[in-house]
């Protein structure tokens, strides 16, 4: 519970100097030829470990529960599944103004990727929010995620995506998928497990996607990709970055009230729903992507910590709120403490 105050006292998220310092590095030092090769087959093996994990995770019983606040997990659905994508599509009229063609391809991945679970249970917790929803949403998000994302981006980007193809969703269901389920599967043996360990799992986590970004970036640098972004484009990014996250923070907010949800409720589905997954999203581009996939994770690295800054402020003032005199809570609560 620790962790639920660490955006008070620090703006920057740590993992994210890891990230940059592992980008750095592979600038400097990237994979070649056999080295390449082990990188890659090492960071394949980490991102099926990697979601088996989340299956093992995922408790099926407590996503069943959730699925009595519908409303809600439709609600961050249709942001994270729905308005997100849409908005990235719009974005396309910014190429070559402000973005460049892959940059353009990145920002409406990010667009796709799932919703987060851990910073939106920190900054719903905060802000006094409803902490099981938040729960419960950002799970469902993560589920949905492995098949929705994929299918998105077949339908959005195509072969424009660099190197996307069919053959990428025989990928994303042999290596994220199948361990998903696996995962599952053998939860009943593995699940108490997994708990108990969970701060040892959780470097394991960690230090897979570092693997998985020195081996995109790595990849990157040797086909010279990066020669395409200068100084001007990448502030063109961030500016339109702020803008989408000021949108969907906006929309949340004032749609969850136009949606008669309480106080709580609004505050889950705006932490959950305005989120991107940079843990969920690394991998899959990883696999989508190829040898493209720097270029493409870029727009998501810069967006999980404008989210990240942007939130802990949010959630901070929203912890002041006076609470609501409403009898909706007491009402739900009753009603599943009946049931």
């Amino acid at each position: 519970m620790k962790r639920l105050h660490w955006p008070s006292r620090m703006p920057v998220d740590p993992y994210i100097l890891l990230l940059l310092g592992t980008v750095g590095f592979a600038a400097l030092l990237p994979a070649r030829g056999a080295a390449a090769d082990v990188a890659s087959g090492a960071s394949t093996a980490a991102i099926a470990f990697l979601f088996f994990l989340y299956g093992a995770r995922l408790s099926t019983r407590e996503a069943l529960d959730g699925l009595k606040h519908w409303r809600l997990h439709v609600t961050v659905l249709a942001c994270t599944f729905l308005i997100f994508p849409l908005l990235g599509l719009a974005a396309r009229g910014l190429v070559p103004v402000f973005l460049t063609d892959p940059l353009y391809q990145g920002l409406l991945f990010l667009t796709l990727v799932p919703s987060t679970i851990q910073s939106s249970i920190a900054f719903t917790s905060i802000a006094r929010g409803n902490v099981p929803a938040a729960i419960c949403a950002g799970s469902f998000s993560s589920l949905v995620g492995i098949i929705v994302t994929p299918l998105l981006a077949a339908a959005l980007l195509g072969s424009s995506g660099g190197g996307f193809s069919a053959d990428s969703l025989v990928e994303i269901v042999v290596k994220l998928l199948v361990p998903f389920v696996a995962g599952q599967l053998l939860r009943r043996w593995i699940g108490g497990f997994v708990a108990r360990h969970k701060k040892v799992l959780g470097l394991v986590d960690r230090g897979s996607i570092l693997l998985v970004v020195y081996t995109a970036f790595s990849e990157g640098m040797v086909q010279g990709i990066w020669h395409q972004v200068s100084a001007v484009r990448l502030g063109g990014l961030l500016v339109v970055e702020a803008v989408l996250l000021a949108v969907m923070l906006v929309l949340t907010w004032y749609g969850g009230k136009a949606l008669r949800f309480n106080r709580e409720d609004r505050i889950a589905i705006q932490f959950a729903g305005s989120k991107k997954s940079l843990a969920s999203g690394l991998p899959m581009a990883s696999v989508l992507f190829g040898a493209h996939a720097s270029l493409a994770v870029l727009p998501l690295m810069l967006f999980h910590q404008m989210q990240l800054m942007v939130c802990a402020v949010i959630a901070k003032r929203r912890a002041k709120d006076p609470v609501e005199a409403s009898p909706e809570p007491a009402e739900e609560r009753a009603r599943a403490a009946a049931t």
